[in-house]
């Protein structure tokens, strides 16, 4: 029998209504900030990711999906969406004015990675891009936004970790600190970790082994090392979250695992489920861009993964919320066709109704709307045919009515 590929799975019942539900919720708060949805293809030259998201990442050195296509490109399926986004953004000359591009993705990303509860090697994120504007306050704009989305969808126990990274100006200085750092206790890191130490220092603070968490006590603090500008953009933004109540925490060692980022870089953490932990991440990234061969122009965003968002919900709050469509039931062939004639005007007015078309017995299409969550069971049959009525079923409370046909749309709104 055939099986779906390791790391890939099909969405489907609760799983799929929870996707559904944070989707909606998604395009909701966002167009509510002025943000347009973009759709970006799932096949990339790799030269998109090898450019921006850095050849000393894991994503490009360990993780990518990729090969060469019939034609002998070198293409990748995607592992994040930022660069592609980005890409599309030079393409379509969508960035040659000064006016702010806001825009939000939803799709599917794939990383050859280790699989553990709520990580998969296709997974989808939701994201949000801002071009535009490089100031502390279209950060928090976009903090805002992203903070407005998590608690529409329920989620209450939020807070933000922050931390700046400086620019490519003032790093080589902070870059020299943490190798003298690193030399004179090399033999506690790892093996990756000794390949980030000449690639991108930044990374070793990124590092999620245990030991190597622990012989960075004391390590040098990038903020400390800062340009005066970062510093007036870091605290600038400092100060709006305070003034917003938007509660947050500095974090020296947050990072990001990504090349492209500049100055603020941010985590949300959780703590619905107990212990906190982190549930998303972005940053600011000035100079990708104009690295990927765009005008020089600013940028910030954001993406959350929407595999472990759906599960934190479902552990949190059950079965999506469901309202399984009313079901038509015929008996008789005269009734069948009236049934279809009805339930075209109906579908046409916005009205949730199936019909059941198998000409089964009524005592099994009642069994199918109980097993199929129907509230409403609406029968036609001869002598509702006759008096222009259904007899509706409430298949909860066992009751049932007598409805005039006319009066059906408004009874099943109510």
């Amino acid at each position: 029998m055939a099986q779906s590929v390791k790391g890939t799975r099909d969405l489907f019942g609760n799983e799929m209504a929870w996707f559904q539900r944070i989707e909606d919720t998604a395009r909701r708060v966002f167009a509510r900030h002025g943000y347009e949805e973009i759709r970006t293809p799932v096949l990339e030259e790799i030269e998109v990711f090898k450019r921006s998201v850095g050849e000393s990442s894991d994503i490009v050195n360990k993780e990518m999906y990729e090969f060469m296509d019939k034609g002998g490109r070198h293409v990748v399926m995607r592992p994040e969406n930022t660069a592609g986004v980005v890409r599309a953004m030079i393409q379509h000359k969508l960035l040659i004015n000064n006016d702010p591009k806001l825009l939000y993705y939803i799709g599917p990303m794939f990383r050859y990675e280790r699989m553990q509860a709520g990580r998969y090697r296709q997974f989808w994120q939701i994201g949000a891009e801002s071009f535009g504007v490089a100031s502390p306050e279209s950060e928090a704009e976009s903090l805002l936004m992203l903070m407005a989305f998590l608690q529409e969808l329920g989620l209450k126990h939020l807070s933000l970790s922050i931390n700046s990274v400086g620019t490519s100006e003032c790093r080589p200085a902070f870059h020299a600190a943490i190798r003298a750092f690193f030399q004179a206790r090399e033999e506690r890191f790892c093996e990756d970790c000794h390949r980030r130490i000449d690639t991108n220092p930044l990374r070793v603070l990124d590092c999620k082994s245990p030991g190597c968490q622990a012989a960075l006590e004391g390590h040098p603090v990038i903020t400390e090392y800062l340009d005066e500008a970062s510093q007036r953009h870091h605290l600038r933004l400092k100060e709006l979250l305070t003034a917003l109540d938007v509660p947050f925490e500095e974090n020296p060692r947050l990072v990001r695992g990504l090349d492209y980022y500049t100055r603020t870089a941010f985590e949300v953490l959780s703590s619905d489920l107990g212990a906190q932990s982190a549930l998303l991440g972005g940053g600011r990234y000035d100079g990708l861009v104009k690295h990927l061969g765009g005008p020089e122009v600013p940028a910030f965003g954001w993406a959350i993964g929407l595999d472990r968002l759906a599960m934190l919900m479902q552990q949190l709050h059950g079965n999506a919320p469901l309202s399984p469509p009313a079901l038509l039931i015929p008996l008789g062939e005269a009734a069948a066709l009236k049934a279809l004639l009805l339930a075209r005007d109906w579908w046409s007015q916005g009205l949730a109704i199936q019909v059941e078309t198998r000409g089964t017995n009524l005592k099994k299409a009642l069994t199918s709307a109980n097993r199929q969550g129907s509230k409403w069971a609406l029968i036609l049959g001869d002598g509702e045919l006759e008096q222009g009525v259904v007899s509706a079923k409430d298949l909860s409370a066992g009751t049932q009515e007598t409805w005039p046909l006319e009066e059906v749309p408004a009874r099943l709104r109510g």
